[in-house]
């Protein structure tokens, strides 16, 4: 008999595996994967903070006793001192250096979720999608 182990161990493993994967790739190109996602998020054009902050809002650290909620604003610090990304009175915008430097990125990303998806169906990973964002509302999500 096989011990079939719960959905929230699959989850928690997953989630950490990819963090990691993607850590050590992104890291090579000078990135983090926080700094990926708001870069990612910024090119489809310019987002104030609390657009940002909404955008990568499961990847940010919540609010508790001890310390305030993550802020977006504290992955931008180092893209905005490359030339990635530039501030303006209205949010941020990614620089000529930072579109080029999201194309290059795109591709590595891609590579990456071509290895993580590997032996998996397009049904299968539509399915299991689906079937994680109507878990997460059932939980009360409402994004």
């Amino acid at each position: 008999m096989t011990d079939t182990r719960p959905i929230g161990f699959w989850l928690k493993l997953v989630d950490r595996l990819i963090d990691e994967q993607f850590a050590r790739t992104l890291e090579e190109h000078g990135v983090t994967r926080r700094q990926w996602q708001l870069l990612n998020v910024l090119g489809g054009g310019p987002a104030s903070v609390e657009q940002l902050d909404a955008e990568v809002a499961p990847f940010l650290q919540a609010a508790t006793d001890d310390s305030p909620a993550e802020s977006s604003v504290e992955h931008l610090t180092e893209l905005i001192e490359s030339a990635w990304v530039d501030a303006t009175p209205t949010g941020y915008e990614l620089t000529e250096r930072g579109r080029s430097s999201l194309a290059r990125l795109e591709t590595v990303v891609a590579e990456q979720r071509t290895v993580i998806t590997a032996g998996v169906s397009e049904d299968e990973y539509v399915s299991t999608v689906r079937v994680l964002e109507r878990m997460a509302q059932n939980l009360g999500y409402t994004g």
